[in-house]
Formats: structure tokens, sequence, C-alpha cells
């Protein structure tokens, strides 16, 4: 009994002293915590309704910065935040930017909406009907898919310009200095081109539930940046949109400020090629092939490269009856090379893929281009094999333009499921043939003219040779190795030659002629410096819509001495080849735009080509140019016409040949031996 006695006293004792240990250990902690937080007082941030103090002053040390004075948390939110789940929901959809996600190479991707299904339409024809100005893409807000798409990728000793900063990933420490200062980050607001052209202003509120300040420690957070880049995607959107965390000083809640962001396509380009630059490219990349080393060999590709061996050693050629000489680069490497694509050149068309995103293709209207090329390919006896074994060259014949119309979900702002779709369609070939294995997909070509193909097509057919009308070396396009794709505004089906040709140059009083929507930063310019400025210069907004005006607009282009052709929303333009059609000497206003064909014909013979910061001075560059070259310039424009039109039947030189050639031009001197 007695030593019971003595050990539950020993016990009591041990009790007093852990609790005394527990209760040390507890103050400790909390007294840590009050020093470490910058919300201040620990212990508070634990009570349901008490409030969590600010520092008293935060800057924004963003492009427009605001020094504000201290607020409570609570209020600091004008959203709905109920729990802590929600505010874990609200930061990973605002590191995410609208379901983006950032993909291996630090790229931005958009992910996939999980209620986006990705079934195509009913198998039927769009023919989209476009006014004057057809460089129109029916949701111009859809450009801001693009934002992040700025890869300049010349070749391996160009500087590789990605905006990787736009996703950084930042503790709340690092937003929320302990020095009072709330950190975003200039350099992303300043230098971002590919922001949003309006933010909506919106707000989250956080509500009275507990949110302890260990909890709000491990929240992953975002940069004031991010947090600006939020939009809205429709008008009845259940999730809130944050501009700016600004405490008010006057009422202790958020200013709701409009910050106007504006996009990737309303801005200029951060770097500017010039055509010589391009040409030096192109030189060196026809000297030295990037492509893949095939896996294994091929007769085909002797072929080619017993074929690349004759056109290199062509012989010279000074005049030819069916030719252009000067047009041409070489023209006695052309010549060579295209008589023997007549004669050796064999392509298998992929059966594989249902309509329409395949295998039906759009005669008319902006998109023309693939359409035309994918139905005279599809049907052509001369160069298409059944056999796989026997082609040089294989032909992935979808429509960038169907794609969009299928399965893009309107005003969703995401097209990662488009992306997604043609990497699901090249896995199919992959797995199912083994040619794309053999080479990486670099004897594999698909034609496409939509302003998005360049993101559709990256990464997974990346080795493809692509013909695109978005011909941008700031979007990845490969000279030498890519194909610049004349982009044609066909107004009729079934006589894609209508209203062919032009005054004579001694009728064509008007200086210079352009007429078009105000897409794109560039236009705006323009107009600026020359609509109504100068009886010379006749620069126009928007035509009105009716058959009358496109009459007006055509009867203008064949009056004209020089057509100008401005960049919309992207690089390329119809303008370029209806100057053509019509006979009147293209001016291409776009930096980095890569001229149609790029590989083959002299530009210079039959166009001008001016960047984008001549345009004060556009009248004078007109005016400098001798009556004796302009003279010279209007014939080589309808000497090369031929190369721009399509025919139901091919002919020879055609746009439909000159598109192969180039294709399989660029596919000569890429390919290696084993």
């Amino acid at each position: 009994m007695k030593y019971s006695s003595e050990f539950q006293s020993v016990c009591q004792i041990d009790k007093r002293k852990w609790i005394l240990v527990v209760v040390l250990v507890a103050v400790t902690h909390l007294f840590c915590q009050t020093l470490m937080l910058p919300y201040g007082n620990a212990l508070h941030s634990l009570l349901s309704e008490s409030n969590i103090q600010l520092p008293e002053k935060v800057s924004l040390s963003s492009k427009e910065s605001s020094v504000v004075e201290s607020t409570k948390v609570g209020e600091s939110f004008s959203g709905t935040l109920s729990s802590f789940d929600d505010v874990h929901m609200l930061a990973h959809r605002l590191k995410t930017v609208d379901n983006g996600d950032v993909s291996e190479d630090g790229e931005i991707d958009e992910s996939v909406n999980e209620k986006d299904e990705v079934k195509p339409h009913s198998n039927h024809s769009v023919v989209k009907t476009m006014e004057n100005d057809s460089d129109f893409v029916e949701d111009a807000i859809l450009e801001n898919d693009n934002l992040f798409d700025e890869v300049v990728d010349m070749d391996e000793e160009t500087t590789t310009q990605k905006n990787n900063e736009s996703r950084r990933d930042l503790s709340l420490e690092q937003v929320v200095k302990t020095n009072g200062e709330l950190s975003a980050d200039s350099e992303l607001d300043a230098n971002r081109n590919s922001v949003l052209n309006d933010t909506k202003a919106a707000s989250v509120t956080n509500s009275s539930s507990v949110v302890a300040s260990n909890q709000l420690d491990n929240l992953p957070l975002v940069t004031i940046g991010e947090i600006n880049f939020i939009r809205t995607t429709s008008n009845n959107s259940s999730t809130g949109d944050l501009t700016q965390l600004l405490p008010n000083h006057g009422n202790h809640s958020l200013v709701q400020s409009t910050v106007k962001k504006k996009m990737r396509c309303m801005l200029p380009p951060k770097t500017v090629t010039s055509i010589s630059q391009m040409e030096r490219l192109l030189v060196r990349h026809r000297a030295r092939s990037r492509a893949m080393r095939p896996r294994w060999s091929s007769e085909r590709d002797k072929e080619i490269l017993a074929a690349r061996l004759q056109i290199e050693n062509a012989p010279l050629l000074r005049n030819d009856r069916e030719l252009y000489a000067p047009a041409f680069r070489n023209m006695s490497m052309f010549k060579r090379s295209y008589e023997l694509m007549e004669r050796i050149l064999k392509v298998y068309v992929y059966k594989e893929g249902e309509k329409p995103i395949f295998h039906q293709p759009i005669m008319k209207g902006l998109y023309a281009s693939e359409g035309w090329f994918m139905k005279l390919m599809e049907g052509n006896n001369r160069f298409v094999v059944k056999d796989p074994r026997k082609a040089h060259l294989f032909y992935l014949p979808f429509s960038s333009r169907m794609l969009e119309h299928s399965l893009y979900v309107h005003n969703s702002h995401n097209r990662t499921n488009l992306r997604q779709y043609l990497k699901d369609y090249s896995e199919k070939i992959a797995a199912k043939y083994r040619f794309w294995n053999r080479t990486g997909g670099a004897d594999h070509f698909l034609v496409a003219c939509h302003d998005w193909a360049p993101y559709e097509t990256r990464h997974h057919m990346e080795h493809c040779i692509k013909a695109l009308c978005n011909a941008d070396v700031t979007l990845g396009f490969k000279i030498g190795r890519d194909v610049s794709l004349p982009e044609t505004y066909v107004r009729s089906a079934r006589n894609p030659l209508r209203d062919l040709g032009g005054k004579p140059p001694s009728q064509r009083k008007v200086l210079a002629f352009y007429a078009g929507n105000m897409h794109g930063y560039l236009r705006p310019i323009l107009l600026e410096h020359w609509k109504d400025k100068d009886p010379d210069m006749e620069i126009f907004g928007p035509m009105p819509s009716g058959v009358a005006s496109k009459m007006n607009y055509i009867q203008h282009m064949k009056s004209s001495k020089f057509c100008i052709c401005p960049k919309g929303y992207e690089v390329n333009s119809p303008r370029v080849v209806e100057a053509i059609f019509y006979e009147c000497v293209p001016v291409i206003i776009s930096d980095n735009f890569v001229p149609p064909f790029f590989g083959v014909l002299n530009w210079d013979t039959f166009s001008l080509i001016l960047a984008e910061k001549d345009i004060p001075n556009l009248k004078s560059i007109l005016l400098s140019i001798p009556e004796n070259k302009y003279l010279e310039m209007q014939l080589a424009v309808r000497k090369v016409q031929r190369h721009f039109l399509w025919h139901a039947k091919p002919v020879k030189y055609d746009l439909f040949h000159m598109t192969l050639h180039s294709i399989w031009y660029n596919r000569v001197f890429q390919t290696k031996a084993r």
C-alpha cells in the first residue's frame, strides 16, 4: 500500500511536468509564428471572428504600382472562399491560367476542359463567306490563345525566345514581403507581349471561415501578373476574375481597377527577321540539313539523294520559253527539280481519319488553299500511289479549318483539344505504319491555311514538312524545311479564275490602294498616316458589304499601281495573292513573314517588302521607284501570276504543282543517307 501511494504521487508529478512542457512548447510555437508570419499575430488568426492585419503599406512593383494603406484580410477579397479547399482551387485556377498548363519545354499549353468533348460535328461542308477583308478570324478574341506562342526558333544558332516567366511559382513570402511590400513581377507586366486585350474587373471575397496561418503558408500562390491574366469566359461564369489585389484606404476593400492589357497579335513583334537574314538562313539550311537521320535505309532515299545531285549540277539555263527567269532564285535548279518531281515523285495519302476534319476540302473562301490542294492531291493519279513502300512523301490530309469548326468550343479560349486530336491521329499513324517511325515524320507533310495551324501541329508533328499560310518565323516556321503556302481567297469554287487580270500600267492612275477591316495593330497605323491624307494614296477602312462593294474593291485593285498588303492578326494576308491575281504590284508590310515559295521565287523582282516602321514614308518609297523599274515589276507580276492560280484540273507550274514542288524541293535538301 505504501509503494502504491508513492507510485501515484510520482505519476502525478510526471503528469504536471508533461503538461508544463506541452504548454511551454505551445507558447513557444505561437510566439515563433508571431515573429515569422507576415500577417502578424498567429493566435488571432486561429480565431474565426478575428481579423488578420495586412502590413501597413503594400505596393505593387508593376508598371502602374499603387501604394495603399492597411486593410483586413477578411475584407480584402470580394468573392466567395468558404473553405481552405476553395482557396486552393482559386490558387490553382490562377496558376494554371484558365486551365493552362506548362509543357515540358516551358511553353504554355491550354489543357483540355473535361466538359469539352472531342467529337467532330456531323459530316457536312462549311463554306465561310467573307466580305472584302478576308483576313478575318471569325472570333477575334480567340487570338489570345496564341499569347504564349512567341517561339523564335529559326535555326540552332538563333536565340530561342520563350516567355517562361509568365508561369513562375512564388511562395506567399515572395509575393507578400515581410517588409510590407507586395511584389509583382514588373518585368512580367512590362515585357509580356502576350496578354489579354481587355481584362474585366472582378474580385473575390474571403468569408468568415477559419483560415489558419499555417495553412496560408502552404497556399499555392501566383504573381500579381498572373492574377491580372485571368479572364471571364462567359457572362454568367461562376468563377470570379482577379484583376488586382489592392486594398482601399478609404473603406478597407478592393480597388476594382480595370487593367488594359493587349493580346500578342495587337503588339509589334519583339524581334524582327529581315528578308536578307531569311535568305542567309535559307542558304545555310540548304547546305546543312537539320533532318533526322533515318533509322534504316530506303530505296526511296537513294532516289532522292540521286535527284539532289542532279539538281545541284543542273545545266545552266539563261532563258526559257515557259518560265520567267528573273522571278526565280535559280531557274536552272528549279527547272531540273521540277522535271525530276514529275518523273519520280510518289506520294502516299493516308486513308485514316474521318470527315469532316479529314478528306473533306473547303473550295471557297479564306481557307481555300488547303482545300484545293487536298482535293487535287487525293484525286491525282500521277503522283499518288497505293503502296506506301513506293512513296517518297506521305500526306496527312486534314483541314485545319474543319478541325477548328468541328472541335473548338466557341468562346472557350481553349484549343488544346484540337492539338490533342491531331496528336492522337499521328500516334495512330505511327502505331499502324512503320514509315513515320523511320524518319520521325520528316518525310511526311501537311498543308494548312488556318492561323492556328502552327499551334495545332506543334511538338507531335514538329519534324514534318509544314506548308503553312501563317509562315511566321517567330512561331516556329523553319526556313528551308517548311513551305510558305499562298493564302488565296477563292470567290467562286466553280470558277476560281473569275475576274482574273487587270488594267495595263498606263491606265493605272492610283499610286496605292488598301481597304479592309482594322485587324491587328498595324492597319490602324496605316490609316492614321494615310487615310484621307493624300489623293494618290487611296487608303480606306472597311468597305460596305454587298456585291457592288466587292466589285468596287476589285476595280480598285485592277486600277492601282501598288496594292498595300499589311498584316492582320497574323503575318499572312490573302491580299498578296489578290494583288498578283489583279496584276497589281504587292507591297507587303509584315515583319517576320516568309513570302510564299520563298525557297524558289525571287520576290524582289515582282513585289516590295517593307518593314512595318516604314509606313510613315510609304509614299516617298513608292515614288522613289523609277518608271522603268515599276514596268519591270508589273511585267514580272503578270509572268508569275500562273504560279498562284488554282485549276480544276492541275496545269503545269500552277499553284498545286508549285506547292507540291516546294515540299519536294525542301525534302530533297533535307534528306540524309543512313
